[in-house]
């Protein structure tokens, strides 16, 4: 047999390293592509068959489970692997070939070198590839919030929790949207160039087309065209990769040139620089996060974006937040959660997550939000926000800390790009707004 694709290679042992080392999928990626410097083609395939695996991963084993003469929760990881991974691209991907995908498979199932291996992956791939039309799903579980999580590929847990929530129709809508490649979401450094500007040098320099973003005013979305940290604009400090909803997370803190802003979650850096962008780089930001590593990302981000206003502090909130008490205009808590609302981004997550992890995280969001308060001054603003649509880490956190804390208030803004829901919070929606999930609320202290 004929060497396999570079793409496959890569993408079949990032997938394993997902499931064995509990890497995250982004970072296993991108360093096994800087190791193996593909071509733009099979940087794309490779990207491809590992984000297009985690988020239907259920789902292929699901319709592949018939073709199999073994149970596939019986069989080693290699192989699992390379099922789901050709599954995948026989399923859903039309432009590939299904006998390159299935020759692939079986190349590497070899290389494993254990008797009966490429032998049994060439079975159940052959058979897989020649289903028919009345084959290609078995019969879906009579229990509705069952099929449906099959269906849509999702843990029955989470399912059952977004159908009681929302309706099963909106469910399966959401889950849908969290399914699909996201878009790649630019925020125009401001302090360097326009938006407009951005746009044309972008399709001058690298032949990128883009579009304004709906809702936040620095933003683009840009084509797909190869890794946007190797255009020259990236270089410069022209942009920074950053979705829509994330950009409107810094806007509601409603900042201004002068201010001095806390950022007590900042790594790595996003929305302290942004924020550093809103106040046109004039004033001050102290940002905190407990990882030193994850810290220096916040510098490099700064650095490269012309930042000069943000001050690194190693520590977290509940820590550094007393050695400041009442001194911050604005306070933002991007707080650690689920990162429920990002699935369109990390699919892994999704098998990680359980419920008692939303319980912990909500622990934790609190004392973190109930510490960040000490920096803000009366009259200050504080935005509490998550990556998630989870009440118990989001209006929950929030009304217990207003139970506690009588001298803040709900500050929603009367006008804001995106609405806001009649209890005063942002709720970006994947399925209604087309961004990430992001929940965000602003509170501010009463004057004395």
């Amino acid at each position: 047999m004929t060497a396999p694709s570079p793409a496959r290679v890569v993408a079949a042992r990032v997938l394993e390293r997902v499931v064995s080392e509990g890497a995250y999928a982004d970072l296993a990626l991108d360093g096994e592509l800087d190791r193996r410097g593909l071509s733009a083609r099979d940087v794309a395939l490779a990207t491809e068959l590992v984000y297009g695996t985690l988020r239907w991963q259920r789902y292929l084993d699901w319709i592949l489970a018939p073709h199999s003469r073994r149970r596939l929760d019986d069989l080693d990881l290699g192989p699992l692997v390379l099922l789901r991974m050709t599954a995948y691209q026989i399923a859903f991907l039309e432009r590939v070939p299904a006998f390159a995908a299935v020759n692939d498979a079986v190349t590497l199932a070899g290389r494993a070198r254990k008797p009966g291996v490429a032998g049994f992956v060439n079975a159940v791939l052959r058979s897989f590839s020649r289903r028919g039309a009345t084959e290609r799903e078995p019969r879906p579980p009579a229990e509705l919030v069952e099929a449906l999580a099959l269906r849509c590929s999702f843990p029955t847990w989470l399912a059952a929790r977004w159908m009681a929530r929302y309706g099963a129709s909106e469910a399966e809508a959401l889950m849908r949207a969290l399914n699909e490649r996201p878009p790649l979401a630019l925020r125009a450094n401001t302090l360097r160039v326009t938006r407009d500007a951005l746009a044309a040098r972008l399709a001058t320099e690298d032949d990128i087309a883009t579009l304004p973003s709906r809702y936040a005013a620095e933003g683009l979305v840009a084509n797909h065209g190869g890794s946007p940290s190797a255009w020259r604009a990236f270089a410069d400090g022209a942009f920074a990769i950053q979705d829509e909803a994330s950009m409107l997370v810094a806007q509601l803190l409603d900042v201004r040139p002068g201010d001095t802003v806390g950022d007590v979650c900042a790594a790595p850096g996003t929305k302290t620089t942004h924020l550093a962008q809103l106040l046109d780089n004039r004033g001050r930001i102290l940002a905190f996060d407990p990882q030193p590593a994850r810290l220096n990302l916040v510098r490099e981000a700064a650095k490269r974006l012309g930042v000069t206003i943000v001050e690194t502090l190693d520590g977290p909130a509940e820590a550094l937040a007393p050695k400041f008490p009442a001194l911050c205009d604005a306070v933002l808590v991007d707080a650690p959660c689920s990162s429920l609302g990002v699935l369109r981004r990390n699919p892994e997550v999704k098998w990680r997550r359980t419920l008692e992890d939303i319980v912990t995280n909500a622990e934790r969001q609190h004392a973190i939000v109930t510490a960040a308060a000490l920096m803000v001054k009366p009259g200050g603003r504080l935005v509490y926000a998550t990556c998630s649509l989870e009440p118990e880490e989001n209006e929950d956190v929030a009304r217990r800390f207003l139970g506690a804390h009588p001298d803040f208030a709900l500050d929603p803004p009367s006008e804001f790009p995106v609405a806001l829901d009649a209890d005063g919070f942002l709720r970006c929606r994947p399925h209604q707004h087309g961004t990430d999930g992001f929940t965000a609320c602003r509170l501010v202290r009463c004057r004395r």
